[in-house]
């Protein structure tokens, strides 16, 4: 991985030394626009939007290695420019979104269940430490990894194991063709055929249902795209719903009441009394629910479906689902490996971490 050493690295490290010299945590922060996620942190921030750049590009072994506080964007340019994508498609959330604050928050987009997830596209990583150590991780391509993949595991932790400060990350080529369809079903028709068409080999790549309709979104070769569009049905959709559903611009998201979401299996009903108003993504593996009803409720509810709910808006001290005894120790053995001085984004995630 080509690190491409410059002054701004450097200063990072200068931040995290003093930080720990005279213990006082830090508070991550690049573009700031998935601040809602999680608990508020308590510390002096650090900026992570001087070092930015692309570092490595090789559009030949479909890989992109970019410095934590390079823009989002500008990564999904360089990659549009040359026909390729981020195939994990995760929300901005507004301007301003680094690259370093998508893979440390986790968050995908409507391809999740049918290209993967971010950390799924993870192949390397450098990270300072609370010692302030730069270690590296992983590499530039794909292999088998015996043991604890700590690349991966820097995806979704929320910047509390670690300074992020450079990702490598495979990509994968646009697709030639798309069609966005609507069809008029209800929610318990969409979802028996959502499992039903998931046993077929249809180039569905989004699917979602707003309540009123399903909405579906095919990607892949001319002929397979249009085949499927004419067998399926239904209106023309326009493309852009797919980036606003990503960047809950929808609608269903506006107002100030909870949002809560709902990770679950796939299944062809949804949970039995959901108190409130509900979405439906990744083709009933993810639902969003706006609900004034009580947090433990909610929890339940899903629990009892063999899922979990996170709370995205609203006013709780617990946002991620209570982690099992078993897996929050696991949890603390590797914070306390990793940032044993508990400098960076203390309690973000769960209090203790």
């Amino acid at each position: 991985m080509g690190q491409g050493h410059n002054a701004s690295i450097d200063r990072l490290i200068d931040q995290v030394r003093a930080a720990a010299a005279a213990g006082t945590p830090l508070a991550i922060r690049g573009g700031n626009t998935k601040a809602f996620l999680g608990r508020p942190v308590e510390g002096t921030i650090l900026d992570t939007r001087e070092h930015d750049g692309i570092v490595h590009y090789d559009p030949t072994e479909l890989v992109i290695t970019a410095r934590a506080g390079t823009p989002l964007v500008d990564v999904e340019v360089a990659l549009a420019e040359r026909g390729q994508m981020l195939a994990c498609e995760s929300p901005h959330f507004g301007e301003g979104t680094t690259f370093g604050g998508m893979v440390a928050a986790g968050v995908s987009g409507p391809r999740r269940p049918w290209f993967g997830a971010v950390r799924d596209f993870v192949l390397g990583c450098r990270v300072i430490d609370s010692r302030a150590n730069p270690l590296r991780f992983g590499g530039e391509v794909m292999k088998n990894v015996a043991g604890f993949d700590l690349s991966r595991a820097m995806a979704g932790s929320f910047g509390c194991l670690g300074l992020l400060t450079e990702v490598s990350m495979k990509v994968l080529p646009l697709p030639l063709h798309r069609a966005s369809l609507r069809i008029e079903l209800d929610v318990q028709q969409s979802l028996k055929q959502l499992a039903h068409w998931a046993t077929e080999p249809l180039p569905i790549s989004a699917a979602c249902h707003d309540g009123a309709a399903l909405m579906l979104r095919l990607e892949g070769g001319h002929g397979s795209v249009n085949a499927a569009a004419a067998r399926l049905g239904g209106a023309p959709l326009e493309d852009d719903f797919w980036q606003q559903l990503r960047d809950h611009q929808l609608p269903f998201f506006a107002g100030t009441r909870p949002l809560w979401r709902l990770g679950l299996p796939t299944n062809k009903q949804l949970p039995k009394n959901l108190p409130g108003e509900v979405l439906i993504d990744w083709a009933g593996a993810q639902l969003w629910l706006r609900s004034d009803a009580p947090a433990q409720q909610i929890r339940d509810i899903a629990t009892a479906a063999r899922g979990h709910a996170a709370l995205w808006r609203g006013d709780s001290d617990m946002r991620f689902p209570p982690l099992p005894p078993a897996l929050f120790a696991l949890h603390q053995r590797l914070k306390a490996q990793l940032d044993p001085k508990a400098l960076f984004n203390p309690g973000r995630m769960y209090a203790g971490l």
